[in-house]
């Protein structure tokens, strides 16, 4: 991979602390920060009646505003200026993958638990099914907050 200014990193994150460190590796990289396409993906979970019932949400009901605004707030609490913002619904490595080949990105920065054994097989790993899918670099950084 050439040290050229990318044209579009994407950085999926999940408000944890090495999603800041995640978001200012990719700002290194890339040409601008606007070059720079932050992703929040939702769990499918989040759009289902929170009364228990187990139908959809009308789109109308669907919480994209919050999830918007929790990212923007998010992004300038952080200080983290004219990136691109982006939130959707889903499962979080096909997400963001199908959102990378979209995008044509050039690299992706994303944090990683480094779970092994059973914690791995519970929780699965995003960053790995994002490298399984996507053409791109994929910069993967051990998280701070891991243990």
């Amino acid at each position: 991979m050439p040290f050229t200014p990318k044209k579009c990193v994407v950085v999926p994150i999940d408000f944890s602390d090495s999603s800041i460190g995640a978001i200012e590796t990719a700002l290194e990289f890339a040409l601008n920060p606007a070059s720079v396409h932050v992703i929040h993906v939702v769990l499918p979970t989040a759009n289902f009646s929170p009364e228990g019932e187990w139908a959809p949400l009308p789109v109308d009901e669907v919480p994209y505003a919050s999830e918007h605004k929790r990212l923007a707030d998010y992004l300038e609490q952080h200080g983290f200026k004219n990136v691109t913002q982006v939130v959707r619904f889903g499962d979080p490595g096909t997400e963001v993958a199908d959102y990378a080949r979209e995008q044509n990105a050039d690299l992706i920065v994303i944090p990683s638990h480094g779970y092994q054994g059973v914690k791995r097989l519970v929780f699965g790993s995003v960053a790995e099914s994002v490298i399984r899918h996507v053409g791109c670099a994929v910069l993967v950084l051990h998280r701070a907050d891991s243990d």
